[in-house]
């Protein structure tokens, strides 16, 4: 878990405006997830991120997690009637293209008050990867654990879904 002085320290260790983070293409193939790791661009754009998802071919289940400068993540997947979304911060619209555009393409306007200061929570489809295995109730629980940094997240979802080894060999720092 990351504690708060953790945060900090992690936090002021990008001094400039660069995004970092993570993106995979996660596929199910024959009974086993596979991960392949998506251009840096998905990381600021939905639409390369979109396009990126949909050119992953597979009979089975595919979608996209993206890690955002470990302060939030989006789960992206599509489908016949279009891009699924769940982003996990809201609040981080206030700061991320990539967020805002979730938000944006979710029709949801964030609330008036100060966002500055509110308490992150997630937005859009939490059942988007119920029919392959992680329930909506898991995921919302999973996002609403603001102690842990979006890459932490992720490898829970990925750990509850059975590919946590697979993503773990693919994270830039293992």
């Amino acid at each position: 878990m990351a504690s708060t002085s953790d945060r900090s320290t992690r936090d002021s260790d990008s001094n400039d405006d660069t995004v970092t983070g993570s993106a995979f293409g996660v596929l199910q193939a024959g009974g086993s997830w596979q991960i392949t790791r998506l251009d840096d661009a998905a990381l600021t754009s939905l639409d390369d991120a979109a396009r990126q998802v949909r050119s992953l071919r597979t009979e089975g289940a595919s979608f996209g997690l993206i890690d955002v400068d470990h302060e939030f993540f989006v789960i992206l997947r599509p489908g016949p009637s279009g891009m699924r979304l769940m982003l996990s911060d809201a609040t981080a619209s206030l700061d991320y293209d990539l967020a805002a555009d979730v938000l944006d393409e979710l029709n949801v306007d964030l609330p008036d008050d100060d966002l500055e200061d509110a308490d992150p929570w997630g937005e859009g489809d939490m059942a988007i990867l119920e029919d392959v295995g992680l329930p909506p109730g898991v995921l919302e629980i999973i996002v609403s654990e603001t102690d842990l940094y979006a890459d932490e997240q992720l490898q829970s979802v990925a750990e509850r879904m059975g590919f946590g080894e697979e993503l773990e060999r693919h994270l830039p720092d293992s």
